[in-house]
């Protein structure tokens, strides 16, 4: 059974870094794996990721998961920055 993973950031350092070491350790043949880069034609799903229960980015939400990676910037930032 493939898992549904959906990697959000908004392209800081810290999420350009955690998005490439994420991509490097993510075994695609068992997770199916989405980038979603908010400052990069994402802004539109800022709601999915919050009601996914996104709070700071970057974050991973694996089958309904949310893991928080380090901290680059709340959502309220990144709503600030893209609108």
């Amino acid at each position: 059974m493939s898992s549904k993973a959906v990697f959000y950031h908004a392209g800081c350092p810290v999420c350009v870094s955690a998005e490439q070491q994420v991509l490097d350790m993510v075994d695609r043949s068992k997770v199916q794996l989405e980038v979603v880069h908010f400052a990069q034609g994402g802004k539109e799903r800022i709601a999915e990721a919050e009601k996914a229960g996104v709070k700071s980015v970057p974050a991973l939400v694996i089958d309904g998961n949310v893991l928080h990676i380090n901290y680059g910037a709340s959502m309220d930032d990144v709503k600030k920055a893209v609108a």
